[in-house]
């Protein structure tokens, strides 16, 4: 009924950029929130950004100052704009979305993309 498609991801030198984007679709009738998820090899999967619908905007200590979140309304997509790459950012990032489908019970519910993966070399 839904699905979160991300792209954008791949190989980069520490110091780069990389921009992630990720398009929501399906029944959907609101999003109230959508954010970005990484893990990395043995470790847990962990916040990395989040937007809601109102456009307020949450970060993880670690990329702060270095990655921005957008999201287009209209498009059902979020962005995320990632400067300054260090090679502790290498992890699979994951597109999540908090959203109520048509038909529903009116609940929100938390939906995954498949994942990119983004690779920093140092």
């Amino acid at each position: 009924q839904v699905q979160l498609v991300e792209s954008g991801g791949g190989l980069v030198q520490a110091g780069g950029s990389l921009r992630l984007s990720c398009a929501a679709s399906g029944s959907i009738f609101v999003i109230n929130a959508m954010g970005w998820y990484r893990q990395a090899p043995g470790k847990q999967r962990e916040l990395v950004a989040t937007i809601i619908s109102g456009g307020s905007t949450d970060y993880a200590d670690s990329v702060k100052g270095r990655f921005t979140i957008s999201r287009d309304n209209a498009k059902n997509t979020v962005y995320l704009q990632m400067n300054s790459l260090e090679p502790e950012d290498t992890a699979a990032y994951y597109c999540n979305a908090i959203l109520i489908i048509l038909p529903g019970n009116g609940e929100a519910r938390a939906y995954w993309g498949q994942g990119t993966q983004v690779t920093v070399s140092s």
